[in-house]
């Protein structure tokens, strides 16, 4: 990661500028310091207008991560795994970086496979015991 761009993949890269930090005090114990100090990291971004994001990209990032967006189209991720806020951030643009990435991931091309010959046989041999299994289970049918 440079100063300035944050590498997501070869394709994307986006500027710090873009991201929007919001800072709260972490919850959980911690006594004096953690009811003091605003170490809890929220990260925004807007996935939705966010000029970095080629038109695919965008409409890829917005299918995958729709349950991870609000209405607006802005990914929020929250970090308060440390007592310290700079730690916080960083562990925050860490988590967007792989959300991200994974995010834009190309989704593998399924290849439609059949059935061996053996494995359609042995399919259609254990049908025909177990049928043969429940017709032995039968009484034979009297008529009166």
């Amino acid at each position: 990661m440079t100063d300035d761009l944050l590498i997501i993949n070869q394709d994307v890269q986006i500027p710090q500028a873009e991201l929007t930090f919001r800072f709260t005090t972490s919850s959980g114990p911690g006594g004096q310091h953690a009811n003091k100090a605003a170490t809890q990291v929220t990260l925004l971004f807007d996935v939705a207008n966010s000029p970095s994001l080629d038109e695919t990209s965008r409409a890829r990032l917005l299918a995958r991560l729709a349950n991870r967006l609000d209405k607006e189209g802005v990914l929020q991720i929250s970090a308060q795994d440390s007592r310290s806020q700079a730690q916080n951030r960083a562990t925050a643009v860490a988590r967007l970086q792989q959300i991200l990435a994974e995010g834009l991931k190309l989704p593998k091309k399924r290849r439609p496979t059949r059935p061996s010959r053996a494995a359609h046989e042995r399919r259609l041999q254990s049908k025909r015991r177990r049928g043969q299994i429940k017709q032995q289970r039968r009484s034979p049918w009297k008529e009166d």
